[in-house]
């Protein structure tokens, strides 16, 4: 398939092939032109299927290597150290290559070649992706179960399945932006409602499963970290999550570092503030029993 692809590509455009690659599920020639447009790799596949169907002989010939006719065959030239003949693969009036892999027949044995298109290749070279024979039947396998498993989870057929996933997109997009807004009222909230009580305690702990970092922060802002020591978490109670410890800058300088490794993650700081990412959040009782035991030694009673 690839000869065959590489072959008609420097016919019809005369892009060479500089090199290429067996991938598991998909291969891709890397072509010497910084572009292919749709119409070139439509009327590329159109002509390999063709030479397909007119089932073109492919044989298989070893040469002396000081035959003169091995000038004229394709390849990138012979090792210097090469001994022995010279196995050529032709396909019929379309290309010769030195090749020492395995070959159809004929070209009706690759039953047909899709080209799925290109991506940028380095130094200015276009990859053309391409499947050949079985790889075709299973690719169109796996998108028809797709296909399938989209049309129940969609409700629709699949000619509206794009248009149905950009709807959802919008919905998504719609209810994280009023699902942002709501977090941040509640999180004002919850800090006037700390703020209003008439005694307020030293150290303020919450933790909030649906919040993230903004949350913590806002609650810290409307609070005010002078005074106060707070302890916030966001994320799977029993999981991964992040953390958030703010107040007095050498208190959080000192017990930072430690509430990381007890929630068995890692953070930074600055200013009053350590946060990070945890792996541990079933630890948040081991870290308020240290922030209380710091706060009680550092009470003027104590």
């Amino acid at each position: 398939g690839q000869h065959l692809i590489t072959a008609i590509a420097d016919l019809m455009f005369g892009f060479k092939t500089t090199s290429w690659e067996l991938g598991r599920q998909r291969s891709v020639i890397e072509l010497d032109t910084p572009s292919m447009t749709a119409e070139q790799i439509e009327a590329l596949e159109r002509s390999v299927n063709e030479k397909i169907r007119e089932r073109v002989p492919v044989t298989v010939r070893e040469l002396a290597a000081d035959d003169p006719e091995v000038e004229t065959v394709r390849s990138r030239g012979l090792p210097d150290d090469h001994t022995g003949p010279v196995r050529v693969v032709s396909i019929e009036g379309i290309d010769s290559n030195m090749c020492c892999g395995t070959h159809v027949s004929n070209l009706s044995d690759l039953q047909v070649i899709k080209l799925l298109g290109t991506e940028k290749g380095k130094k200015n070279k276009t990859n053309l992706v391409f499947l050949a024979g079985n790889r075709v039947l299973k690719s169109i396998e796996q998108s028809h179960t797709t296909e399938k498993a989209l049309t129940s989870l969609l409700k629709n057929g699949p000619g509206d399945h794009v248009e149905a996933v950009k709807r959802l997109q919008s919905s998504v997009k719609l209810l994280q932006k009023n699902n942002l807004n709501l977090l941040r009222d509640i999180a004002v909230l919850i800090a006037r409602d700390f703020k209003s009580k008439p005694v307020q305690s030293e150290l303020f702990v919450l933790h909030r499963k649906e919040g993230d970092s903004e949350f913590m922060n806002i609650i810290a802002n409307e609070i005010g970290t002078e005074e106060t020591l707070l302890f916030l978490t966001v994320g799977d109670e029993k999981a991964a999550g992040l953390f958030l410890l703010a107040g007095p800058v050498e208190a959080v300088e000192n017990l930072g570092p430690r509430v990381a490794e007890l929630l068995g993650g890692k953070g930074a700081g600055k200013q009053g503030r350590f946060q990070g990412k945890a792996t541990k959040m079933s630890q948040r009782g081991e870290v308020q029993a240290l922030l209380q035991e710091f706060i009680s030694h550092q009470s003027p009673e104590a």
